[in-house]
């Protein structure tokens, strides 16, 4: 989310996770898009309504740690650092996971939850109130609460934890798999 011509507001997500899953997949022999960012949050918007409303996909992994805020307005040029102070005003971003299953509803959609230092229960609680909103099959919550773990949550079940990106990859492949 751009700043000024210089800056963004950004995340510690890497995008490993899904270039872990394009690999996986294509293992399988799967064909595989991915929109792998830096994007703002209006480019990436534009690039998957656009993949989605000219392209017929089985299933939709929707793992990007897309911004829920940006700021109201970029500023021009480049931020002088001789300024004091500078305060933002951020506004609330559409959720992208919400608009997938109106523009390609026979898609099978994967979302993911995120959430620090959260305990299986609430990973669980938060992913399937996603399912539900969202209309996904599937959700991976996943924490960095003592080391990486993930659940791979459908409304009846929560498979795992896998307790590395990889590892997580894999059984999400072989899920979709199984599922399409």
């Amino acid at each position: 989310m751009p700043v000024d011509e210089v800056r963004v507001i950004s995340n510690k997500a890497s995008g490993e996770t899904g270039r872990l899953l394009q690999k996986a997949l294509s293992g399988l022999k799967a064909n595989v898009t991915l929109l792998s960012g830096p994007f703002s949050f209006d480019i990436l918007r534009k690039s998957l309504v656009s993949e989605l409303k000219t392209k017929k996909y089985d299933a939709v992994v929707h793992s990007a740690a897309v911004s829920d805020f940006q700021p109201t307005r970029a500023f021009k040029g480049k931020i002088s650092s001789a300024k004091g102070s500078l305060m933002l005003k951020l506004e609330r971003t559409p959720k992208i996971i919400d608009l997938i299953k109106r523009i390609s509803p026979d898609s099978l959609l994967i979302g993911f939850k995120f959430e620090p230092r959260a305990s299986k229960e609430k990973l669980v609680k938060e992913a399937r109130q996603l399912l539900k909103k969202s209309g996904a099959e599937f959700t991976v919550a996943n924490t960095d609460n003592k080391g990486y773990r993930a659940f791979i949550v459908s409304k009846a079940t929560a498979i795992g934890p896998f307790l590395s990106k990889k590892s997580l990859a894999n059984a999400l492949a072989r899920v979709l798999s199984r599922e399409i």
